[in-house]
This record gives C-alpha cells, sequence and structure tokens, in this order.
C-alpha cells in the first residue's frame, strides 16, 4: 500500500496550458488585456528512478498480469481506479528497468510500455506577450517561480531613473502600476524625483520587477521584489563617478538589498572601488555591467572586487559579439541579439525618450539587459533565506548552467545564469525554508514575553534542550542537509531521504504528490494538537509538543506572510490566508500551553 502511494505521488501530471543598448526599437506593442489567471506549462520531465508504466489491452485482469510478474520481476498494479478499463498499470522499484521494459514489450497482450516520467507545475504569467521572452525561459524563471519571487526585497537600480509615478510632465508606464517602489532620489538633479527621460532604466527595471500576472505586456523576473529608483544618469545616458558613489551608499544605506548598475565605460575611480566595497559591507550584493565593447576587458564598476561581472548571452546562449568578457567576470545571462531582428533582444515595457509621458513596449539588446536578470535572481535569493553577498554570490554561480563543461571562462564566468538551480543551490528548491526558523524564534519570544514570570521555564533549558530543538528544526526546515549526503537513494531509502529533507508540514508532498495546492491538514494545528493530548498523561512530551507546536507555527506564520502556497479542497482561493493565520495562532497557543510551568 505505501508503494502505492508513493506511485501515485510521483505519477502526477500537469495540465498543460497553452553600460547602454546597442539597438532598440521603439514601436509600442498593444496587446490586449486578460483577465489574470495563473495557467499551468508543461515543464521538463524527469526520469522517476526504477518506475515504469505498462498499457495492457482493454480488458486485461489484475489476475492475468499478476501471474506475469514473476517472469518480468517486477510488481505491476493498476494506476488508478480507471485502470480496471483502460489497463494502465504502474510499477516502482524495478532493479533494471530497461531489461524489464524489453521482456514486458514482447508480451502480446502488452499495448506499450515505456519508463515512469514525473512532471511539475510550473508558474506562467498571463502577461499577452510573455511568450516573446525567451529570455525568461533561458533562465528557468518558470520553475523558479514555484519557490521565490523577491517579496519585499528591495532593489535599487542606479541608471536614468524609472518612470515610476506621474510627477510635472513624466507619466507612470502602465506595466509598473502595481509594482512596489521605496524612496530613491535623482543624483543628476539632486531631487527626489528620479524619473526616467531616457528609457533606459525604466528597461532595466521591467526586467527585475515588471508587473506579472496582470493580464498586460510582459513579465519581470522578481516580480514581489521593491524597486528603489535612483537616477545618476541625464538624457544623454552619462553620469559621474561622483555622483554614482553617492548613489551606491545612498541605496546601501536606505536598505537595498541588491543594487543594479548597468552602465560602465569609464576607468578606475577609487571613489567608485570604495562605495562598492563600502555596500558590500553592509550586506548589498552590487551587480553591474561588463560592457558593450565586444573586448577582452570588464568594464568599471563591474570590475571591481565586490561587484558581480555579467556579460551577455543571445537567444542561442551564446556570448553576444558587443559583450566584453575577461578574467573578472562573474557570469553571463540573456541580453539580447538582434542581428536577427527585435525577436532576438529584451522586450520590456518603457517610455519614448522623445517624450516622457508616453509608454512604449520596445526590444533592447546590451549588457545592461543582461545585468537585471542577474540583479533579479539575487532579489530571489535574499527573498528565498540567503543571508548576504558571499551566500548570494555562492548560489549564483553554483547554479550556473556550465557552458562545454567548464567551471569558469573569460566569455561567460561561471556560466549561463540558472534562477532554478540556483534557489537548489541555496536549498530552496530541497525544501529548506530558513525564514520559518526565523519566525518559529520570533513567535518563542512572544510566548514566553506573555508568560508570567513563574510561568516561564528556563529560558537556556528551552533553547538547549534537544527534546525541544529538535522537532523545531523539523517543522522549519528538516533534515536539510540529508540530500546533500543521501541524495543518491533509491526506492523506500530515498522516499525517506526526501521526506526528512522537508519540514514536516510539507510532508504532504511525499503522502499526496508534490503540486501548486498544498494539503490543508498538514499546513494547519492538527498535528501538534492532536499530539498534545498525549501530553496530559505523558508531561515528559511537553517540550517536544511545544517546540514542534513553535515549529509550525513559524512554518504557517511565514507560509501566510509570502502568501504561499495555495492550498486544496478551499472552496474560495482567499480562505487560505485566514487559515493559515489561525491555524498559527493555535500552534502559539498550543505551544505556550506546553512550555507554560506548572504551579509548585
Amino acid at each position: 500500500m505505501m508503494r502505492r502511494t508513493l506511485a501515485n505521488a510521483v505519477v502526477a501530471l500537469v495540465v498543460v496550458a497553452a553600460a547602454a543598448c546597442s539597438s532598440r526599437s521603439e514601436e509600442p506593442v498593444s496587446p490586449e488585456a486578460s483577465e489574470p489567471t495563473a495557467t499551468l506549462e508543461l515543464a521538463e520531465a524527469e526520469l522517476v528512478p526504477g518506475g515504469i508504466v505498462v498499457d495492457f489491452k482493454d480488458g486485461t485482469t489484475e489476475e492475468q498480469f499478476d501471474a506475469w510478474e514473476s517472469e518480468w520481476a517486477v510488481d505491476l498494479e493498476f494506476n488508478s481506479v480507471e485502470s480496471a478499463d483502460d489497463g494502465l498499470t504502474v510499477a516502482v522499484g524495478v532493479d533494471d528497468v530497461e531489461s524489464a521494459l524489453e521482456r514486458i514489450r514482447q508480451h502480446p497482450a502488452v499495448e506499450f510500455a515505456e519508463p515512469l516520467l514525473a512532471y511539475r507545475a510550473s508558474f506562467t504569467p498571463n502577461d499577452p506577450e510573455y511568450g516573446k521572452q525567451w529570455n525568461l525561459k533561458m533562465i528557468d524563471m518558470p520553475k523558479a517561480w514555484d519557490s521565490s519571487k523577491g517579496k519585499g526585497v528591495v532593489v535599487a537600480v542606479l541608471d536614468t531613473g524609472i518612470a515610476y509615478e506621474d510627477y510635472d510632465e513624466f507619466k507612470q508606464v502602465p506595466d509598473l502600476k502595481s509594482v512596489k517602489f521605496v524612496k530613491g532620489y535623482d543624483f543628476v538633479n539632486d531631487d527626489e524625483h528620479a524619473n526616467d527621460d531616457h528609457g533606459h532604466g525604466t528597461h532595466v527595471a521591467g526586467t527585475i520587477a515588471q508587473a506579472t500576472n496582470n493580464g498586460e505586456g510582459v513579465a519581470g523576473v522578481a516580480f514581489e521584489a521593491t524597486l528603489m529608483p535612483v537616477k545618476v544618469l541625464n538624457h544623454f545616458g552619462s553620469g559621474t563617478s561622483a555622483d554614482i558613489a553617492d548613489a551606491i551608499r545612498f541605496a546601501a544605506d536606505k536598505g537595498a538589498k541588491v543594487i543594479n548598475m548597468s552602465l560602465g565605460g569609464g576607468g578606475f575611480s577609487k571613489t567608485m572601488a570604495s562605495a562598492v566595497e563600502y555596500a558590500r559591507g553592509k550586506g548589498v550584493t552590487v551587480v553591474a555591467a561588463a560592457g558593450n565593447a565586444g573586448r577582452a576587458r570588464v568594464e568599471y564598476p563591474a570590475a571591481y572586487p565586490g561587484a558581480v561581472a555579467v556579460s551577455a548571452v543571445g537567444p542561442e546562449g551564446t556570448r553576444a559579439p558587443y559583450s566584453s568578457y575577461g578574467k573578472e567576470l562573474d557570469v553571463a545571462a540573456p541580453g539580447g541579439d538582434k542581428r536577427q531582428g527585435d525577436e532576438g533582444g529584451i522586450l520590456q515595457n518603457t517610455i519614448d525618450p522623445r517624450n516622457p509621458a508616453r509608454s512604449v513596449y520596445a526590444s533592447y539588446q546590451g549588457t545592461s539587459m543582461a545585468t537585471p536578470h542577474v540583479a533579479a535572481v539575487a532579489a530571489l535569493l535574499y527573498a528565498a533565506g540567503a543571508k548576504g553577498p558571499d551566500e548570494v554570490e555562492k548560489a549564483l554561480y553554483e547554479g550556473a548552467k556550465r557552458v562545454n563543461g567548464q567551471a569558469w571562462t573569460d566569455e561567460y564566468g561561471h556560466g549561463l545564469l540558472n534562477a532554478q538551480a540556483s534557489l537548489e543551490a541555496l536549498g530552496v528548491g530541497g525544501g529548506v525554508q530558513w525564514p520559518s526558523l526565523w519566525w518559529a524564534v520570533v513567535l518563542l519570544a512572544l510566548v514566553l514575553l506573555t508568560l508570567g514570570r513563574r510561568e516561564r521555564p528556563g529560558f537556556l533549558n528551552i533553547l538547549l534542550t534537544p527534546t525541544f530543538a529538535l522537532p523545531l528544526l523539523l517543522a522549519t526546515v528538516g533534515v536539510f542537509f540529508a540530500r546533500s549526503f543521501f541524495g543518491g537513494a533509491d526506492g523506500a531509502a530515498g522516499d525517506v531521504v526526501n521526506a526528512v529533507s522537508l519540514p514536516i508540514p510539507d510532508w504532504q508532498r511525499i503522502i499526496f504528490g508534490r503540486g501548486k495546492l498544498a494539503n490543508p491538514l498538514f499546513y494547519s494545528a492538527l498535528i501538534p494538537t492532536v499530539l498534545s493530548f498525549f501530553a496530559i498523561k505523558f508531561r515528559g512530551l511537553r517540550p517536544a509538543i511545544g517546540g514542534l507546536a513553535l515549529g509550525f507555527a513559524g512554518f504557517l506564520g511565514y507560509a501566510a506572510w509570502s502568501k504561499a502556497p495555495g492550498l486544496a479542497y478551499m472552496p474560495f482561493t482567499f480562505l487560505a490566508m485566514p487559515w493559515l493565520v489561525v491555524n498559527t495562532a493555535i500552534c502559539v497557543f498550543v505551544a505556550r500551553a506546553m512550555l507554560k510551568k506548572e504551579k509548585a
């Protein structure tokens, strides 16, 4: 029965739904708006280790194929209640898949037999022009969006400004209307209105966080991030080292976690180098364009120590001819190559530089266009729990797709940017959710503060007791290192590894299958509440159940804050949020009851 459950978990199939720019197109695109919906796109299939699918002729009975199993050395079962009619069966734990399939295919009752494939649901925006954004598919964004969308991370765009507000002759471009902004600054004109009078900065900002799944225009990489508009380049696209250095320090001091600089071309400046060092010292990831000179020399500021230098590739995944490169290069990203037309460029909503109030959808190319892809993925990593520039860069570089199998080249750095692989390198793909642990710690402090001094247990006794800490960790981050040590295990052992490497609420993925909707019974206070009843008789269980309840509270609280995931079986999708909030509160109540010291 356990094998049958695991087979169902992996067989679930998804529903298929349909520096400066070297050139640009300013003809507006007029997409027809549609109702915002999230569809599913068929993702790349993966083989299920030891799994096969066998389709028998209609009418074949279980008794019949049971008699053939010993000859084939497999254990087949009907895949579902429909299979008794259509003859579809599955087997898992097959030692030699190819040999088994060869034997099975020779039987006259078999219509076909093949390896078992696994698919996963991927978020696909409904933005009408998303289909033209080859760049987002190149860096594996449909999968990455399932794990992070950059929520709450501030990205400073040091550029020509952003069309983010209606002010004087300036107008916000339509596809940035629902994007969050924090106050920036215009270092060119020395005022607080960092509006774009060129178009470059708005285009860059769109790649980072264009409003997405809004039924309009195009999509952005980290569309739940917050943008900080910082104008350092004038109408002609030029600026000074003093303004840029001041802007770097401004962004770092005002809360930016990522700074994007799609600019370059000047020589070494101690002033700017010091500013980059300052920002990195404050925990900010600085990303800059390698340059558009097409030569073997990375331009400043990308070449400064502490900056992530980005080169550009075209739709074919090879270095664009204009892209500079060299020993300081860190990573490559889609920057466009329009030799074959606008389709090869990076499409975003921006302004007509001749009329800042006029919105256009324009196709640009340049390392300027590659850089915001990397900055946005850095935002995804911070939102997923990365602690600083070192951890972000490690994940970026480990997740980059190697070019010609080489760990590093002067044209591509560590390889071609891959958002999903970088999140997995951080641990998100494996289920690690560090923010859940921090939520649990904060809620623990709340519990201790609401208990009277005589009711409060010893502080160190709680934190240092394994019976309390271990359940808390299992509920928030799981045994996150299990896959690193035992990730190659197959069959039942592999299933155990997959389970314990996830936080306990996410064990529902193993039981019910991994999909876009989570099982609400696991994403609830049910487990700690039921276990708390055992503590009535067995009081020694109270610290462990208290830790488990706090872990669930942290996990559910973070899930509510990040607005993910959706919950199955809800009659209305908006009910997911109150469900998570209420169950977080119940878990805190249970934890408080378990940790409360009894009166003597």
